[in-house]
């Protein structure tokens, strides 16, 4: 397939809602677009939205989107079903998306997963991506822009269309690599399992990431998920970061405390804010709350329990060896799964979590790659060993029996 060339730097800056339903009616004779987007987390709930970039056949355009307000006629393309949506690390992107409609790309292809499954290197940032598939250099700079502010210089807007101008081709030369190598259908399924679980990630209340929760018992577990949803309805009341509301720290300190009369919590290091005063008897409910909760009704505290020492071995081994069959077969090691990943295996095939879901490692593609390895290993049937030392993979995997890594096609 021939590789297309980069967009010219000649772009629309659309400022205006009729500027933008120009622009949309051209993209819609595409069947393909490229979009990213620069935004400022720091400081709001929601990570907030500066600029839409889009490239697509001779369009380059950037999207000033603290000047155009009603977006939906944009969000609508990227979910089209006739077309491709291509981005690089697409989460924040696919995040606005399911925020503005509630919907998500019916095509996503995401350049950062696509390398990984024909490359060494995951996640591999933009400049990286874009240096190794197309040999092409990025602009480096502008890297921390405030892009809330106006207004952006020639340079700030090279950089920011910089990071689509190569999105086309970069697609288009990682979907031969992969259908070279068979592994379209590997990307199409990494694809719906990435977007189901960022979707997911937008929605689900995440109070067991918490700092600081190792050793709770499970009341302070309790009383800690109701500080968490608290503090996130607040936050979200007040357009602002969590943990500007009340740090993780403090959260885990008032959960030992266990003590909900509001002078006693004013007392505790760190709640002497003026700020937190008038919320101290909101505070004192959620405590409450978790206090209360019957028994039978308590969070386990069993997924912060240290795992049997064995696991801990045995998962870095089966690490090291997954990740020697990655490199002879050009797939990054750490997309395939981590160490976690072989320690969730391995409690899974001793009998732990059989009423859960199946671990990462046993299903989809993952188990096409490294399903008979593992087993092998596990069965005494493979072992690892140190061949030449002066090797870029100086580790060979040796069988006894007549079992083969999987077939790459594109040998």
């Amino acid at each position: 397939m021939k590789r297309s060339q980069p967009v010219p730097s000649e772009h629309d800056f659309i400022t205006t809602e009729s500027q933008l339903a120009s622009l949309v009616e051209r993209l819609d004779q595409y069947d393909s677009l490229g979009f990213d987007t620069e935004f400022v987390s720091e400081h709001t709930y929601r990570s907030q939205l500066c600029l839409i970039q889009v490239a697509a056949g001779d369009v380059l355009a950037v999207i000033d989107t603290l000047k155009v307000q009603e977006l939906e006629p944009f969000w609508r393309l990227m979910t089209d079903p006739k077309r491709t949506t291509v981005v690089h690390a697409g989460r924040e992107e696919m995040g606005f998306i399911l925020h503005a409609i509630g919907e998500r790309p019916a095509h996503l292809f995401d350049v950062q997963v696509a390398a990984g499954l024909v490359d060494h290197d995951y996640p591999a940032g933009y400049a990286s991506v874009v240096r190794r598939v197309l040999g092409q250099p990025t602009n480096k700079g502008e890297t921390r822009t405030d892009w809330r502010k106006r207004p952006l210089t020639p340079a700030q807007i090279e950089y920011a269309l910089d990071d689509v101008r190569y999105l086309d081709a970069i697609w288009k030369t990682l979907e031969t690599r992969l259908e070279d190598r068979g592994r379209t259908a590997w990307m199409q399924e990494e694809m719906l399992t990435w977007m189901d679980e960022v979707a997911a990630s937008f929605t689900r209340k995440r109070w067991r990431r918490v700092s600081g929760l190792n050793g709770l018992k499970r009341r302070e577990l309790a009383v800690a998920r109701e500080l968490w949803h608290w503090r996130d309805s607040l936050a979200e009341s007040r357009d602002m970061p969590p943990k500007r509301v009340l740090r993780d720290d403090l959260i885990v300190e008032l959960c030992k405390r266990k003590n909900t009369d509001p002078q006693q919590i004013a007392a505790v290091r760190g709640m002497q804010r003026s700020d937190l005063r008038h919320i101290l008897p909101s505070i004192a409910d959620a405590i409450e709350r978790g206090l209360a909760l019957p028994d039978d009704e308590l969070p386990g505290g069993e997924r912060h329990k240290a795992p049997p020492p064995q696991l801990n071995v045995l998962g870095q081994f089966l690490a090291t060896a997954v990740g020697g069959l990655c490199r002879q077969l050009e797939i990054a090691p750490s997309l395939v799964g981590t160490a976690s990943d072989m320690r969730e295996l391995l409690a899974y095939k001793l009998g732990h979590g059989q009423d859960e879901a199946p671990p990462t490692l046993t299903t989809g593609w993952r188990a096409e790659v490294v399903g008979d390895l593992i087993d092998d290993l596990l069965a005494g049937k493979a072992s690892l060993r140190i061949s030449d030392l002066t090797s870029r993979d100086p580790l060979v995997i040796d069988r006894t029996e007549s079992h083969s890594p999987p077939e790459d096609t594109s040998k």
